[in-house]
C-alpha cells in the first residue's frame, strides 16, 4: 500500500497542488482541511477529513486513522492586511494549529513535518538576495507568527525527536499545467489572478497599492515561483526526511524580482488584452522588495523551478480561469 501523507490545508490552493504531486509520487495524500478557504473540489488525489487544527481531538483523531509517514503542514491563515487589522487572530489560530498539529505528531509517533514557511518572515530589507541564513525581521503579525512556528519546530525536534524541513518561499502564482487544480480564493488577494480577473471583466479594476516604492517603477517588487515548482520541491523535502538526512531550511524562488506594473505588462503580451488599472495607497505590512536565492534547494535537493517563468506562470492561471474552476 501506498505511504500516507497528511496535508493540512489540502483543500487549498497550494496544498491541492502538493497532492497531486505526492500522488504522482506514490503517495496517497490526505487531506486535512477545515474548507474555509479551500475547495472540496479540489481533493481529487486522496480522501478529505474535514477538521479545524484549533480541535486537538479532530487532527489527532485523523492521524491515529491514517497513521501518516509525514505531515506537510499548509494550513495557516495567510494575509498580511489582514494580518496587521486581527493581529490576535493571526497569533492564535496559526500558532495554537501548529501547536495542537505538532503535539498530535509527539502523541502518535509522526516523525517526519514539512512546514509550508514564508518570505514574510525576512520583513523589508531592501537591496538584499535573501538566504536561508538572512536575519528574520517580520514586520506584520503573518511573518512574525510563521517565524514562531519554525522555533516551535525546531523545539519539538529536540524534544520529540521530529524531523523537518522548512520551505520559505515568495509570491506562488500558475495553475497545474494540466488544468486540474487551479488558484481560487473568496476574497481573491493575489496579484496574478486579480490581474487575470480585471482583463476577463470580473472586477472592474486591478488596485495597485502603492506607487511611491524605493523600486524600478515604484511599485513593489515580488519574487514569483510557479505553484507546480513548490509542489514539486515538497516532494523532495520529504525524500530528504525519509532518508534520515537531517533538519533543513530551504528557500523556494527564482532570484528574479518582477514589480507589479511588470507583471502587468506580461499579463498584457499573454492575453493580448489591456489592463483597467486605478492606484491605490500603501498597504501597511507590506515590503518594497522580496526576492531570494535558492541554490540551497537546487544542489542539495535538486530542485528545478521548470515553470518559474512570469510568462508561464501567466499562461497556466489564465488558462486555468477560462476553465470551469470550482464553485463556490
Amino acid at each position: 500500500m501506498a505511504e500516507k501523507v497528511l496535508v493540512t490545508g489540502g483543500a487549498g490552493y497550494i496544498g491541492a497542488h502538493a497532492c497531486k504531486a505526492l500522488a504522482r509520487a506514490g503517495y496517497l495524500p490526505v487531506s486535512f482541511d477545515n474548507l474555509s478557504t479551500g475547495w472540496g473540489d479540489a481533493v481529487k488525489w486522496g480522501p478529505l477529513v474535514q477538521g479545524d487544527l484549533m480541535d486537538r481531538l479532530a487532527i489527532q483523531t485523523a492521524i491515529e486513522a491514517h497513521r501518516p509517514v509525514a505531515v506537510m503542514h499548509f494550513a495557516a491563515l495567510s494575509l498580511v492586511g489582514e494580518s496587521v487589522a486581527q493581529a490576535g487572530r493571526y497569533w492564535r489560530d496559526n500558532i495554537g494549529g501548529t501547536l495542537n498539529l505538532l503535539e498530535a505528531c509527539a502523541k502518535t509517533g509522526v516523525r517526519n513535518f514539512v512546514l509550508s514557511s514564508t518570505c514574510a518572515t525576512y520583513g523589508d530589507q531592501d537591496g538584499v538576495l535573501l538566504t536561508e541564513d538572512t536575519p528574520q525581521y517580520p514586520m506584520n503579525a503573518y511573518g512574525g507568527s510563521k517565524l514562531a512556528i519554525e522555533q516551535m519546530l525546531r523545539d519539538f525536534g529536540k524534544t520529540h525527536g521530529i524531523a523537518h524541513v522548512i520551505f520559505r518561499y515568495f509570491n506562488v502564482a500558475g495553475a497545474d499545467p494540466e488544468g486540474d487544480v487551479g488558484e481560487q480564493h473568496l476574497p481573491e488577494t493575489h496579484l496574478v489572478p486579480l490581474v487575470l480577473d480585471a482583463i476577463a471583466g470580473k472586477r472592474q479594476a486591478l488596485t495597485v497599492f502603492g506607487t511611491d516604492y524605493p523600486t524600478v517603477d515604484g511599485t513593489c517588487v515580488r519574487d514569483y515561483v510557479h505553484v507546480s515548482d513548490l509542489a514539486a520541491a515538497h516532494v523532495l523535502g520529504l525524500r530528504w526526511l525519509q532518508e534520515g538526512r537531517g533538519d533543513r531550511v530551504f528557500c523556494l524562488g527564482t532570484g528574479q524580482g518582477f514589480s507589479v506594473h511588470e507583471v502587468i505588462a506580461a499579463a498584457r503580451v499573454v492575453t493580448n488584452r489591456d489592463v483597467p488599472v486605478v492606484m491605490g495607497e500603501r498597504r501597511s505590512g507590506d515590503a518594497a522588495v522580496l526576492t531570494c536565492a535558492s541554490n540551497r534547494a537546487r544542489i542539495e535537493l535538486g530542485w528545478e523551478p521548470e515553470r518559474s517563468v512570469l510568462r508561464h506562470m501567466i499562461e497556466d492561471a489564465w488558462a486555468w480561469s477560462q476553465g470551469p474552476g470550482f464553485k463556490a
